[in-house]
């Protein structure tokens, strides 16, 4: 016990101190168990979450093909995985003329202008790059299948997904402030009560500076913590589209190199936890029928480690 107390920063956005000494609490042999039956949370080896994030990816793919019908995948990006999906579909000879992928965000200046398909840390870019490049030209879809946001889309993105019969799969993971896609919970463009918010579409965003802090950390920036080289908003889907998928897999995951440290560990039990709130925009889908995967990394107890430092 100790004499000190304190208030989360000001720039934290969940506060409730009771809420967070709870999840903080919860051990790896009590994280799967959840009163939402739909909601089923299971913890996997390291190793095996992007294999299960690709080989479902597949699956549907191939399963819609063999049924001949089109499938329609909300994606989130950069991710490598991507190109042993495209590997897969090649080995297989999928013929992908039925597949419909829309990028779940992009990033966007100060202004709210979308990124361009030229800017190299793009999620665009890297879908087209890591993904759709790496499809053997016989197996592609059309391009202008592989959709991502835009200053001219941007108000009908909602409605090009509702208008192909809406998604077949949303795959997500979450962000250090529990943000889903880049929906945040300190936006000011998602400023709103949970009914209200459950509604919202796609629109631009300001990036919480916890965002702009975790993505500096990304290979495509450098690792290097480098803040100013992070653009300032994004545009990204709402609320609405991951509620309105017909599937919804979500993935935690992330550590830092293979290490043990991960910032996940303590949104991951927020998020499949604490209050489903705004605050925490990855909760949403504690309400929804979700298959999450953990990986025992994030499943690991909190716990402090006076060996390590930074």
């Amino acid at each position: 016990m100790t004499d000190f107390d304190f208030q989360p920063s000001k720039w934290v956005p969940f506060k409730d101190k009771n809420v967070l000494n709870r999840v903080r609490a919860i051990t790896r042999e009590e994280i799967t168990h959840h009163a939402n039956p739909e909601f089923k949370i299971r913890i996997v080896g390291d190793d095996m979450v992007e294999h299960i994030f690709v080989t479902d990816m597949f699956w549907r793919i191939k399963s819609a093909r063999d049924e001949g019908r089109k499938v329609v995948l909300i994606l989130p990006n950069p991710n490598h995985g991507y190109i042993k999906l495209a590997h897969l579909i090649n080995t297989f000879r999928v013929d992908c003329s039925h597949l419909h992928v829309f990028n779940m965000d992009e990033y966007a200046d100060q202004d709210g202008n979308i990124a361009p398909e030229s800017y190299p840390q793009g999620f665009l870019r890297s879908m087209k790059q890591y993904f759709y490049s790496q499809i053997d030209p016989k197996l592609r879809p059309p391009e202008s299948q592989i959709t991502g946001f835009s200053n001219k889309n941007i108000n009908d993105y909602g409605r090009m997904i509702e208008d192909l019969g809406g998604a077949d799969a949303c795959y997500s993971g979450p962000g250090w402030t529990g943000h889903l896609a880049f929906i945040e919970p300190d936006a000011p463009e998602f400023d709103a009560e949970l009914e209200e918010w459950k509604t919202m579409g796609p629109r631009v965003v300001t990036l919480s500076p916890f965002t702009i802090a975790q993505n500096s950390l990304h290979g495509s920036f450098g690792m290097s913590g480098d803040l100013a080289s992070v653009p300032p908003k994004a545009a990204t889907i709402g609320p609405a589209q991951v509620i309105a998928s017909k599937y919804r897999m979500d993935v935690h995951s992330l550590a830092v190199l293979g290490t043990s440290v991960s910032w996940q560990r303590l949104v991951t039990r927020l998020v499949l936890h604490g209050p489903v709130t705004p605050r925490v925009p990855e909760s949403l889908l504690q309400l929804l029928a979700t298959d999450v995967y953990l990986s025992e990394t994030a499943a690991q107890d909190i716990r402090p480690n006076w060996s390590v430092g930074y």
